[in-house]
């Protein structure tokens, strides 16, 4: 199985600013779209946002101006900018590829936990 380590959750204010990062076992990321993913109790993931293998990203309308997904080059690894961070954005973060439906090979790591309160 591919093995996914999210990092970078913190406790920030509003207006605050995070970068996630997503490290992932194997060579892989040069032919799958990517994503990161979040999920707060009692709801289902949802997808924040994705990058193609050529780079293009696309934004979920909620973080859309506000985050930005981006590859690093001949490596496995994928980051998420977070700016002007709101109280909504609270939630626990995942990276997968997309969509995310191969989780027998490609699993779910532990997530990051990025809190935004005063």
């Amino acid at each position: 199985q591919v093995q996914f380590v999210e990092s970078g959750g913190d406790l920030v204010q509003p207006g605050g600013s995070l970068i996630l990062s997503c490290a992932a076992s194997g060579n892989f990321f040069k032919n799958y779209i990517m994503g990161w993913y979040r999920q707060t109790p009692g709801n289902e993931r949802e997808l924040v946002a994705r990058i193609t293998a050529d780079g293009t990203p696309t934004y979920a309308d909620s973080v859309n101006g506000r985050f930005i997904i981006s590859r690093i080059a001949g490596k496995n690894i994928l980051t998420l900018q977070m700016n002007s961070l709101k109280p909504e954005d609270t939630a626990s973060y995942y990276c997968n590829i997309f969509p995310p439906i191969q989780t027998h090979i490609f699993p779910w790591g532990q997530g990051t936990q990025v809190t935004v309160t005063s």
